[in-house]
C-alpha cells in the first residue's frame, strides 16, 4: 500500500520516516485506510510504539511522517541469527505486550502482528508498527472490512478471528505468542502448504511445547506461560498489560517459593512454665510445611500430665486421638484399631502414672523419716553384748538403760540383752520389707513408664500393612 523512505526535518534538523502512498495503489479503500493508519498511531504515544510525527499530501500524494527506527524488524533479524536465546526474548515479550496494552488502553485493536511489524531501534529497543489494519473497538466500521472478511497473517491469526468473528484485545495477544513462539524455536507453532489448513491447525491443534524441540536453556515457567498466550479460548489468555508485568518482572525465570518464616506463630513450639518447661524436649515434625494448632485438651495436659513423663512436645505435633481430624488407626485382623484396642486413653494413663510418681515419692520419704528415727545404736547394742559380763548394757530403743553398778550382770541386764536383739531382728525385717516394698513400687513406676513411652512412639510410626 505504501513505501517508506529515509528522511531529515529541516525545521526540527532530525531524521524521520516517511511514508507515501502508492499512487498506481487500485484498492479504492487504500486513501481511507491510509488515513486510519495515521490517526491509529497518533492516539498512542509510547516508547513501544512508532510515534506519528505529521500526516498530509503532497502532489496528489498522501505521506506519513513517523519516527525514524534505526535498527532491524524482527523478520530480518530471524532470517540472520535464527532462534534467539530465552533471556532476550523475554525482553522482546516485555517490551511488545507493553506496547499492545498502550494500544488497547486507547481502544484500538492492532490485527497485524508478526515479526515484520515489530522493529528493533539502535539499543534494542521493540517498536511496534503498521496500524494499517488496525481497528478501533468504539468503532468497528472504521476497519473499512466487510463482515466476516479475514484480515491479517495467517501464521499469526488466532483462532476466533479464523472462524469469522471480530479481533479484540485477546487477538493481538495470541499473535505475540506466535511471534515469541518463532523467536525461540525459530519457526511458527503451526505449518502448512495453505493459509485453509493453517487456520485449521489454530482451531483444533495443539502447539508442540518449545522445549521438545531442543530450545536449550528455556525455563518451565516461560513455556507454560507462553503456552497460556496460545490458548484456544480468547478468555484463558491473559491481557497483554498482565503479559508485559510478567515478562518486566522476571518471572519467566521460575522464581523458587519462599520458605516459611521459622518464627511465625504456626510454628512457635508452646510456652510452658515451671518445671514442665525444663522436662520437657522441644522436636521437629517430619513436614515442617505442615501445620496443626493443638486442641483446648491437649494443650491443657500438654503443661501438666505430659511435663512428668518426658513426652516429646513439637511445632505441628500429630493428633493421635480417635475423633480428631488428623487421627491415624491402623487396622488388623477383625478390624482392630489402634486408637480403640492398643492405645489407652492418653489424659487418664498420664494422670495415673502421675499420681503413682507422687505417692512413691511420699513412701519414699516417710520410710527414710521412720528409718532416721526408729534405727537403733548398733555401736551400743554391740557394746551391751561384749560388755555384758563387766556389768554395763545399752538399750537398742531411743531410751538409754542405765549401767549395772555391779560387775555381774542383775537379772534386768540378762532379759534386756534378749529384747536389744529381738528389737534389732523386728527392726531389721521391718527395714527389709520396706526395701522389698520400695522395690516392689519401682518396679511398677518403670513398667508404667516403659508402657506410656511405647505408647507415645507408637504414635508417630507409620501404619501396619
Amino acid at each position: 500500500m505504501g513505501e517508506v523512505w529515509r528522511a531529515y526535518d529541516e525545521t526540527l534538523a532530525r531524521h524521520v520516516a516517511v511514508k507515501l502512498l502508492l499512487p498506481q495503489d487500485s484498492d479504492p479503500t487504500a486513501t481511507s485506510r491510509f488515513r486510519l493508519e495515521a490517526q491509529t498511531a497518533a492516539r498512542i504515544a509510547h516508547p513501544n510504539v512508532v510515534g506519528v510525527r505529521d500526516f498530509g499530501e503532497y502532489d496528489n500524494r498522501l505521506f506519513l511522517v513517523m519516527e525514524l527506527v534505526e535498527g532491524p524488524s524482527l523478520a530480518a533479524t530471524l532470517t540472520r541469527s535464527g532462534a534467539l536465546p530465552a533471556e532476550r526474548v523475554a525482553r522482546i515479550a516485555a517490551e511488545a505486550a507493553a506496547g499492545l496494552a498502550a494500544a488497547h488502553r486507547q481502544g484500538i485493536v492492532h490485527r497485524d502482528i508478526k515479526p515484520g511489524n515489530l522493529l528493533l531501534d539502535a539499543d534494542g529497543t521493540l517498536k511496534i508498527g503498521d496500524f494499517g489494519i488496525a481497528r478501533f473497538m468504539d468503532d468497528p466500521g472504521a476497519a473499512l472490512t466487510a463482515t466476516g472478511q479475514i484480515v491479517g497473517t495467517s501464521l499469526y491469526l488466532a483462532p476466533e478471528r479464523a472462524l469469522g468473528k471480530p479481533a479484540g484485545p485477546a487477538s493481538d495477544v495470541y499473535a505475540l505468542g506466535c511471534v515469541l513462539y518463532q523467536l525461540l524455536t525459530g519457526r511458527p507453532p503451526f505449518q502448512a502448504d495453505t493459509a485453509v489448513a493453517i487456520l485449521h491447525q489454530h482451531l483444533d491443534a495443539v502447539p508442540v511445547p518449545p522445549r521438545e524441540l531442543g530450545v536449550p536453556g528455556l525455563p518451565p515457567a516461560f513455556e507454560s506461560y507462553l503456552l497460556g498466550l496460545l490458548a484456544k479460548e480468547p478468555e484463558h489468555r491473559p491481557s497483554a498489560q498482565q503479559a508485559a508485568d510478567w515478562f518486566a518482572d522476571g518471572a519467566w525465570q521460575g522464581r523458587p517459593e519462599p520458605l516459611p518464616d521459622a518464627t511465625s506463630p504456626s510454628r512457635r513450639p508452646p510456652v510452658l512454665s515451671g518445671s514442665a518447661a525444663g522436662s520437657q524436649q522441644v522436636g521437629e515434625t517430619s513436614n515442617p510445611t505442615t501445620y496443626m494448632l493443638p486442641s483446648a485438651r491437649g494443650t491443657a495436659s500438654a503443661a501438666g500430665s505430659r511435663a512428668g513423663s518426658g513426652s516429646r512436645i513439637g511445632a505441628g505435633s500429630r493428633a493421635r486421638s480417635g475423633s480428631g481430624p488428623g487421627s491415624r488407626s491402623r487396622s488388623g485382623s477383625g478390624g482392630r484399631s489402634r486408637a480403640g484396642s492398643r492405645s489407652r486413653p492418653g489424659s487418664r494413663s498420664r494422670n495415673r502414672l502421675v499420681f503413682t510418681a507422687a505417692a512413691a515419692a511420699l513412701f519414699m520419704a516417710a520410710m527414710l523419716l521412720g528409718m532416721l528415727w526408729f534405727s537403733p545404736d548398733k555401736t551400743g547394742a554391740e557394746g551391751t553384748e561384749s560388755e555384758a559380763p563387766t556389768g554395763t548394757s545399752t538399750s537398742a530403743s531411743p531410751r538409754a538403760t542405765v549401767p549395772s553398778p555391779t560387775a555381774s550382770p542383775t537379772p534386768a541386764a540378762r532379759t534386756s540383752a534378749p529384747r536389744d536383739e529381738q528389737t534389732a531382728d523386728e527392726q531389721r525385717k521391718q527395714r527389709e520389707q520396706e526395701l522389698e516394698e520400695q522395690r516392689r513400687l519401682q518396679r511398677e513406676l518403670d513398667k508404667e513408664r516403659a508402657a506410656q513411652q511405647d505408647d507415645d512412639d507408637g504414635g508417630f510410626g507409620e501404619d501396619d500393612d
